[in-house]
């Protein structure tokens, strides 16, 4: 191939060649001009570039409009731009510090100095956005060295910039302008701020500055922003549906859990229903896991520190972790992770490579201290508990326990009616935030991306999002609103093996290093637990309703009888309570129906003297009468089935 020529690498596979020094906006063109009217960024050898960067070498491409995650994080990222820019109009005063885009929007922290900036101000700051958006304003890139950028914003008696500069290699600092604003900024961004056409900002909140306590709180302003006012309609009716689904409202309503002043902010307790609920979850993945020959262990809730620190947990996430404590002149510390604990169990005997695959599994408590602010019912707390297990398996085993692995994954989330797209989270260049040596890396990530290649998965690399110990495959499910929820991991771990010395004895009678991998596919009951609460609308599946049945005799006559029909229910297994309250039966089937019990059981002398009940689903009403028999099928069916609730059933 000519010197002058590279070869890009389209999604579909198809190679093209291309002038070197072509952009991604010429490549867009090339396919067509709908594709480049609407392009945003692209997609190169997995970093997100600018549409107008000159491309020099080979690689794989895709261009990212909004409808997929780069495009929207590459969108989301100029309207934090924009944010600022607005913000630096109206307050000229106003510092800035960070802004980047996130999962559901962007965010920018900002010292507004003596102004007090409240709720209030936001729709004026919104007003500005869309004003300076309507400019058309392209984002410029410029490539300036560390003494001019630290010119630039020391004059400015920025010093949150400042501190950013300072951590930065000179040849790496680039700067974005739009309009009057500049900004230190790695980009990508979007051609120019017109795209934007709707825009919310959403809340307010303190951050303190790179999370240190010590440090000046800013002012966090979280927004959203969309290319057609539409979509921003169509999120604000989502932002409701959110709201009556939240799981701290209805874990009240339905007796889920609780939190109590005198035990601690961050430490639920499981009411009845609730331990139920997780009960139920926990026997669903035994179950699961006992027939793909896991064995389940149990282990303490502190330990001593050195175990963190061979294991590197201590030092390196001292932050989320609360504060050793001394026993009988030695330190120990509240469990942050299982996985070290694992460990010393694998290596507690010799063993052998017939022994191997060995998977240990447990459902372990673990504790993180997390701020006051950040926490939040059920989804962020300071103690929960992880579905944690790791595999001790040859090399020659990996790729098949991976797949192993995945496949668990995407069952448990199937049975939820949760689809799921997958995340390659693969490390960066950053090698200070990472364990072991670049060759392991470099043959876990590849191992990783084999597998999902064999396997058909359609994924995404992010490149940062690694563990410090390994790469993982991150499950990210979709509830039934659309919104997604980060769940499910598998790990690759050639770190642990090394740390704590882990053995296996080979055909060859000699001792060789196992390969680990990590994995959870619930992540947290806590977490997972909020998220169900919020995916079903506290509607559950019957199988994992913590009350299935009501039985609502229709007076006192027929009390017997009701008794009779729980009696029979109960010998399947189904959880299942009368109502013997006086109350009139309408009533009592309002009350059943506020409880979201999915079935009521109405019984009274037509259903005593022929043997049947009348039954009726939650949400959907009378669905006729049964024998006692028949009922019983179905819901034996139902529940063995795992059935999905009628509206999850598309």
């Amino acid at each position: 191939m000519p010197d002058d020529l590279i070869t890009l690498t389209l999604p579909d596979g198809a190679q093209k060649e291309f002038p070197k020094q072509t952009t991604g906006y010429q490549v867009a063109e090339s396919i067509s001009t709908g594709l480049a009217r609407n392009a945003l960024s692209i997609t190169f050898n997995d970093s997100i570039l600018d549409l107008d960067l000159p491309l020099t070498e080979d690689g794989e491409i895709s261009i990212n409009t909004w409808d997929n995650e780069d495009g929207k994080y590459t969108f989301w990222h100029s309207s934090a731009h924009l944010l600022a820019e607005a913000v630096q109009e109206l307050y000229p005063n106003a510092k800035f510090g960070i802004g980047p885009p996130i999962e559901t929007g962007f965010y920018y922290d900002i010292d507004f100095g003596d102004h007090s900036f409240g709720q209030d101000d936001l729709e004026r700051v919104e007003n500005k956005i869309i004003e300076l958006a309507r400019n058309k304003s392209e984002f410029t890139r410029e490539v300036v060295s560390q003494q001019e950028a630290l010119k630039f914003y020391k004059e400015r008696n920025n010093e949150y910039k400042v501190d950013l500069i300072e951590d930065l290699e000179d040849s790496t600092i680039t700067f974005y302008k739009q309009g009057n604003f500049t900004d230190l900024c790695r980009g990508p961004h979007i051609p120019h701020t017109g795209l934007v056409k709707a825009v919310k900002l959403t809340s307010l909140a303190g951050a303190y500055w790179r999370g240190d306590v010590e440090s000046k709180q800013l002012t966090r302003i979280y927004g959203v922003s969309f290319p057609k006012q539409k979509l921003l309609k169509e999120h604000l009716e989502q932002l409701e549906e959110a709201k009556r689904r939240d799981h701290k409202k209805l874990g009240k309503l339905l007796k889920i859990y609780m939190m109590d002043s005198m035990v601690g902010p961050g430490l639920p307790m499981w009411l009845p229903n609730g331990t139920t609920l997780r009960r139920t979850l926990e026997a669903f993945l035994r179950e699961e896991q006992l027939e793909r020959g896991y064995k389940e262990v149990i282990t303490p809730h502190i330990a001593n520190l050195e175990l963190y620190k061979t294991s590197g947990h201590y030092p390196y996430y001292q932050d989320s972790q609360f504060n050793p404590f001394g026993v009988e002149g030695d330190e120990y510390m509240l469990k942050p992770m299982n996985c070290p604990h694992h460990h010393r169990i694998y290596s507690s005997d010799l063993r052998s490579y017939r022994e191997l695959p060995i998977r240990l599994a447990e459902f372990g408590s673990v504790y993180r201290y997390e701020q006051s602010g950040e926490l939040n019912g059920l989804s962020r707390v300071r103690g929960f508990t992880q579905d944690d297990a790791h595999i001790y398996c040859t090399h020659d085993q990996l790729k098949g326990e991976i797949k192993h692995t995945i496949e668990l994954t995407q069952h448990v989330f199937s049975t939820f009616g949760m689809p799921v797209d997958i995340r390659l989270s693969f490390r960066d260049d950053n090698e200070k935030k990472y364990g072991g040596n670049s060759e392991y890396w470099d043959r876990a990530q590849n191992e990783i991306r084999e597998v999902a290649d064999e396997m058909g998965l359609k994924y995404r690399i992010a490149k940062g999002e690694a563990s410090f110990y390994g790469p993982k495959i991150d499950f990210i499910i979709r509830d039934a609103i659309g919104r997604k929820w980060q769940l499910g991991t598998v790990q690759v771990d050639y770190v642990m093996p090394e740390r704590f010395d882990l053995t296996y004895v080979g055909s060859d009678n000699e001792k060789h290093r196992p390969v680990i991998i990590h994995r959870a596919p619930f992540g947290s009951m806590e977490r997972f637990v909020s998220i169900l609460i919020e995916h079903f609308a506290g509607d559950f599946p019957l199988w994992l309703s913590p009350l299935q049945v009501k039985v609502l005799p229709i007076s006192e006559d027929y009390s017997e009888y009701a008794d009779e029909v729980a009696a029979e229910l109960k010998k399947i297994g189904i959880r299942v309570e009368t109502d013997h309250r006086s109350e009139q039966i309408g009533s009592k089937i309002r009350d059943a129906e506020t409880s979201k019990i999915p079935y009521m059981v109405i019984v009274g002398s037509e259903e005593q003297e022929s043997g049947t009940v009348s039954a009726r689903r939650h949400k959907q009403g009378d669905i006729g009468t049964f024998s006692l028999k028949d009922f019983i099928y179905k819901l034996d069916t139902e529940v063995t089935e795992k059935h999905l609730p009628p509206e999850h059933n598309s």
